[in-house]
């Protein structure tokens, strides 16, 4: 349902903003350029589903290997502690913990295109779970709300982009980048505990919050100890390498319970496959909206409107250049990325500019909440999702603002 007032809003809005532009300013290319967005836009929520087949059609079928050789069980056993008092509905020891806590590993490493089939296949398990198919459990929310999140440790895309515009530290804004998806996430995880009434406070969950933020201080420790130039390097190699390494155990494990390890992964290929032409419909939906939102110029308004605010009120506006990073963060990674890479581009500021570095701290900070959402709840076929943006949204705001403060600690 919810989907369904932001679908409508973004082209009630879009639409009342390209007839003013057109009454008041003479603007007579901006509905030609809005339609044209629909159809540029359709070609690419069709171009990323198409993408993401092959990685969904590899990913779930090793997931299926990981299953059948009991590698799925041995983790959900695992996480079962903390994951049974965040996810209560969910019987302990499920075998969908498996896949979850490889999405949440994958997102944390910044491995966006393996994430995605274990979020895919979380949610399928979780549906199995759903006693109302057509409405977002709870458990669900809470799974993508901590994915749309982003908690990442290593933002690799975002400090190979900034080395290919010329920055003279590519990887000085991994550490804002942490500590700004480490906001967001809690944000998030209190978010829809308050909804569902989920008790934070209890020792074993707080126990293992604890151990995940003394691994996100030691892993900023480390980096911050080590030549600049070598973190690339490292978290490039560091990421493949626990990745394969998860790849090799399941069949390890599966060849020792003699499973037949390649018809398993063309099994789970297949499911795959299915799952990603199944994702088109919903992807497109949403992409065409945002596109037609973003080509009225609102986008543009609303920052221009923000400046204004911030200068009334006697503050620094040097972040606004990167405002727009935040403004299609929720709804575009490649609208988001394309302003990033426009603010780089502007001679007037650069890579290595204040709003350059907020920027790339802005483009890492979250997930894409609506595009995940759009594929995630289009996969198992949801149309209800009831408060699941809105607290995304939420988190996604806690991110924004962490890493514009953050942004002034470390940069300014």
């Amino acid at each position: 349902m919810a989907l369904n007032y932001i679908w409508i809003g973004f082209f009630v809005i879009a639409f009342i903003v390209a007839l003013l532009k057109l009454v008041f300013l003479g603007d007579t290319e901006v509905f030609p350029a809005m339609l044209q967005s629909t159809f540029d836009m359709a070609k690419t929520g069709f171009e990323i589903s198409l993408g993401l087949t092959g990685a969904l059609t590899l990913w779930m079928g090793i997931m299926k290997i990981g299953e059948k050789g009991g590698v799925v069980n041995i983790m959900s056993r695992a996480i079962s502690p903390l994951f049974t008092r965040i996810f209560p509905e969910v019987p302990k020891n499920h075998p969908v913990f498996g896949p979850m806590l490889m999405n949440f590993s994958m997102n944390f490493l910044g491995l966006d295109n393996a994430a995605t089939p274990m979020g895919l296949k979380t949610m399928e398990g979780l549906q199995e779970l759903n006693p109302e198919k057509s409405k977002a459990s709870n458990a669900q929310i809470m799974f993508l709300v901590l994915n749309t999140s982003g908690l990442t440790l290593i933002p690799v895309s975002i400090m190979a982009y900034r080395a290919a515009n010329g920055a003279a530290n590519p990887a000085d804004i991994f550490i804002p980048i942490l500590l700004a998806t480490y906001f967001s996430t809690l944000a998030g995880l209190i978010t829809v505990s308050l909804f569902q009434k989920i008790n934070l406070l209890n020792r074993v969950v707080l126990s293992y919050l604890g151990t995940l933020t003394i691994v996100v201080l030691a892993a900023l420790w480390y980096f911050s100890s080590i030549p600049q130039e070598q973190v690339t390097v490292i978290s490039n190699v560091l990421a493949s390498m626990i990745l394969l390494g998860i790849v090799i155990s399941f069949i390890l494990m599966a060849a020792r319970n003699k499973v037949n390890v390649y018809d398993a992964l063309i099994e789970g290929g297949k499911d795959g496959f299915k799952v990603a032409i199944k994702i088109i419909p919903y992807l497109v939906a949403i992409l065409v909206a945002i596109g037609v939102f973003r080509t009225s110029g609102t986008l543009e308004y609303i920052n221009d409107g923000f400046r204004w605010v911030f200068q009334a009120l006697g503050m620094n506006t040097e972040f606004v250049d990167a405002l727009p990073v935040a403004w299609m963060k929720p709804l575009s990674g490649s609208g988001a990325r394309a302003a990033m890479l426009d603010v780089f581009a502007n001679p007037e500021l650069g890579v290595d500019s204040f709003a350059g570095k907020v920027a790339s701290v802005l483009q890492g900070s979250t997930e894409t909440t609506f595009y995940v959402l759009a594929v995630y709840f289009g996969a198992v076929k949801i149309k209800n999702t009831r408060y699941a943006a809105g607290a995304g949204l939420a988190a996604d705001f806690a991110g924004i603002i962490a890493a514009i403060i953050i942004s002034y600690i470390f940069f300014y």
